[in-house]
């Protein structure tokens, strides 16, 4: 079996990659970034393609799947890029797809697709309707590759199409991408990865989901080799609230109403402190909570570590500095001392450095868990 992923060298593309090549019925991997990365796992071969602009159809030729990853969550502050790639991008690669003849594609959705949350706080299964916050660009671009993807499958019905909505995803070597996707340079992160903080904020309903990325990846290892199609939740218990926060980082709980949090979150926006806009604010605080009884029951599958468990890799990997030598996930591809990422705008796209010659390219693919 030939698999071609995009993405494949950010926080899941890398764990997507490594699950693929411990399956024997795996012959071959097509890893698809921006950029080269050093890092050589078995079966892999690389290359360096924007899926915004490049031609795909040559690298999809002969693959069994494609398993679509790649995304920008940088510049927060330019949607119009976020949108080509994103949007027109995995338009691009949906078409590629078919036209190569795979016999399956993967998409990366994501719980930010989900509308908002039920009044009464209750679990949703894929049924949920997927229209999400227009306000935030995440869900929306999400949100309208959804759409996008019910008029592919009527176009393409022999096509076996997987749409994978998982919720936040953390491993500790993804630790320094998600600091500047979220939190910008002046998170001192191994002091936070020290698990101590004095207050976390208590907010009413407050409540979210996290996973480990190698248990996403083997979803998505399993979605390639089994013949499942159609949504799938991917997640870990326990849910992750203002309580169970506050006992992992031996904090105590502070009541704090949502408009302070959004407010908070404008203010530093503004000011060029954090990259995260607070639209993004608004879609966490009204995310769902996820059922994942179908992937348990058609993929076989579980998640082997906690929700707690991803979320304490997260600070693992802030506390000792972790990495991959990929442009993504290098541990200082905002510059020494974080001078790039402060000296192009905090919320700017990817400044991590590009490599040089035939294969060099500018800008990273940059994926959230």
């Amino acid at each position: 079996m030939k698999v071609v992923v995009t993405g494949a060298t950010g926080n899941v593309g890398t764990s997507v990659v490594e699950a693929l090549a411990g399956d024997p019925a795996v012959a071959e991997i097509v890893g698809i970034a921006r950029r080269q990365p050093a890092w050589q796992p078995p079966k892999t071969r690389w290359l360096p393609l924007d899926v915004a602009g490049d031609a795909l159809s040559a690298a999809f030729e002969g693959a069994d799947a494609v398993i679509h990853l790649a995304w920008l969550f940088s510049p927060t502050r330019r949607p119009l890029v976020t949108w080509r790639n994103n949007v027109l991008g995995s338009l691009r690669v949906f078409a590629a797809a078919a036209g190569a003849g795979v016999s399956a594609l993967v998409h990366a959705s994501s719980v930010g697709t989900y509308s908002a949350k039920p009044a009464d706080g209750h679990p949703v299964d894929e049924s949920w309707p997927t229209h999400s916050r227009p306000t935030a660009a995440y869900g929306r671009e999400k949100a309208y590759l959804e759409r996008a993807l019910d008029a592919f499958e009527l176009r393409h019905p022999d096509l076996r199409v997987v749409r994978m909505r998982p919720c936040f995803l953390f491993k500790p070597e993804s630790a320094a991408e998600q600091r500047r996707i979220f939190a910008g340079p002046l998170l001192p992160a191994r002091l936070v990865g020290r698990k101590w903080l004095p207050v976390v904020p208590d907010v009413a309903g407050l409540a979210f989901q996290a996973l480990h990325t190698a248990d996403v990846a083997e979803a998505y290892r399993l979605a390639v080799t089994t013949p499942v199609r159609g949504p799938f939740n991917l997640a870990a218990d326990p849910v992750i609230t203002p309580e169970v926060l506050a006992g992992i980082f031996r904090a105590r709980p502070v009541p704090l109403p949502a408009s302070a949090l959004v407010g908070g979150a404008r203010l530093a926006f503004r000011a060029r402190l954090a990259p995260a806009p607070p639209e993004l604010v608004e879609l966490f605080l009204g995310l769902p909570v996820l059922d994942w009884a179908r992937a348990r029951r058609e993929l076989g599958w579980a998640p082997q570590r906690s929700g707690i468990d991803a979320l304490e890799s997260l600070l693992e990997g802030w506390r000792t500095g972790a990495s991959l030598p990929t442009p993504p996930l290098a541990l200082h591809a905002g510059g020494p001392g974080r001078v790039a990422e402060v000296a192009t705008g905090v919320g700017a796209r990817d400044t991590a450095p590009a490599q040089t010659g035939p294969l060099a390219s500018t800008a990273s693919t940059i994926r959230p868990g």
